[in-house]
């Protein structure tokens, strides 16, 4: 190739590049913020359960249900959801998502019972409903496939970050306002949390754009060279035009499958990773919460380092398949080593850290071959049917703890889970997720 040509494809490469880390800067911080909200949002019952369920005489089984009825409201809306993300536009729906969920997360100051437990776990699924599969689908208006893994990676370090911060903070609220008002602290930390998305999802209105083309704070050759990335990756693609094209494509069905086994392991983490610490001795709140956070550091480090490598190499499946073998390992150690505080720390760290950076890995497969106004309704039916997954493991790790007494079962239930579904990755085309 002649050295001019070199020369410009290089000179076009560093522009390209300082474009997207430009788009990168803007958005995806904002989005980060976005699911830190909604993930506290989501699982600060794992620390209410620390007090709800003594207060309320909940039992581990009822528990488990209410944590796992938000799966099956958000399971019900999330297809429908994302068709009315892509038809309102991005920043109109999230806005309206997180404004709904921030409204249902206050109201359960005002649980009393199982019964209204479960009917606001359930309209909390429903709220929220199409926010990740809908940020999912607005990353693909972004970024091409070979810049999207190390974004997703960025975009769901939200989930150790809620927990680094969310966990202290959930156990710091539930010390300090125990009694405040007559309140329980539980209920004052459901009223607190609550506001960021109240807040969060105002500002989403004035600060996210539909599209590349709405974009004020890009100029027209920053938009040319986005869209030009955009069209050059999709045109591979099998792009459908129909939703029903999505509920037909075997592949779909396939990376249900996959997500589910991993979905497994990362809320039988988010939901009870606080009990998993308290059982090992620890009583108070704030140290629970404190030390909880540690496995979500392991994950944050792992998440991103295996996101930038799966981009440089432009290789998914083995980057997927290591650390759902890693999730794997640290819950048969968990489960090993559960009468010690420090080595079940350990374990739970090296399984955050596996379980964790499957799901930022994962939706560079689906992505990879989905395209038109399939990949709205695909991405929505591989989130909603994996996360059933989210309902099955809480119930299912509460029905076992209730039947054997024993938190070990469901830990090997949970990594062989994990193990399945490396197995289940390795079925994919390498000539089809690898691009």
């Amino acid at each position: 190739m002649p050295l001019p040509v070199v020369a410009a494809e290089a000179s076009g490469l560093v522009r390209e590049n300082a474009v997207f880390r430009k788009v990168v800067r803007r958005i995806v911080p904002f989005l980060i913020l976005c699911y830190v909200v909604s993930y506290l949002d989501r699982v600060n019952v794992g620390f209410a359960k620390l007090q709800m369920s003594d207060d309320l005489g909940f039992s581990e089984a009822a528990y488990g249900l209410g944590a796992g009825l938000f799966f099956i409201g958000y399971f019900l809306l999330e297809v429908p959801s994302n068709l009315m993300l892509q038809r309102v536009g991005a920043r109109t729906w999230i806005a309206r998502i997180m404004i709904s969920w921030g409204l249902v997360s206050a109201a359960f100051v005002f649980v009393t019972n199982e019964l209204s437990f479960y009917v606001l776990r359930f309209l909390l699924g429903a709220a929220e409903a199409g926010f990740y599969p809908g940020v999912i689908l607005y990353c693909t208006y972004w970024f091409p496939s070979h810049r999207r893994a190390r974004v997703i990676a960025m975009f769901m370090s939200a989930i150790p970050v809620a927990g680094i911060f969310g966990n202290p903070l959930s156990g710091w609220i539930m010390d300090r306002f125990q009694g405040v008002s007559g309140w329980q602290g539980w209920q004052w930390m459901f009223l607190l949390e609550a506001i960021p998305a109240l807040a969060v999802g105002v500002v989403t209105l004035f600060y996210l754009d539909d599209d590349v083309r709405g974009a004020k704070w890009l100029t027209d050759e920053e938009k040319a060279v986005v869209e030009r990335a955009i069209a050059d990756d999709t045109a591979h693609r099998t792009v459908h035009g129909r939703v029903r094209d999505a509920f037909r494509e075997p592949k779909v069905w396939l990376m249900c499958f996959i997500y589910f086994c991993f979905v497994m392991g990362q809320y039988a983490l988010t939901f009870w990773m606080p009990s998993f610490v308290e059982s090992t001795g620890i009583e108070d709140n704030l140290t629970v919460g404190m030390l909880s956070a540690v496995p979500y550091l392991a994950a944050l480090v792992a998440m991103n380092l295996f996101g930038w490598s799966a981009d440089k190499r432009r290789e998914r499946r083995w980057h997927l398949i290591i650390p759902s073998l890693m999730g794997s390992a640290g819950f048969s150690l968990a489960a090993v080593w559960s009468g010690s505080t420090v080595l079940s720390l350990i374990a739970l760290s090296v399984a955050a850290a596996g379980v964790l950076t499957c799901a930022p890995l994962f939706w560079s497969l689906p992505t990879a071959f989905l395209g038109g106004t399939a990949a709205a309704a695909g991405l929505a039916l591989i989130n909603s049917v994996g996360n059933l997954a989210g309902f099955v493991s809480p119930y299912m790790i509460g029905s076992l703890k209730d039947a054997t007494g024993s938190a070990s079962i469901p830990m090997y239930v949970l990594a062989l889970g994990l193990v399945v579904g490396a197995a289940a990755v390795l079925t994919t085309k390498r000539q089809v997720v690898n691009r």
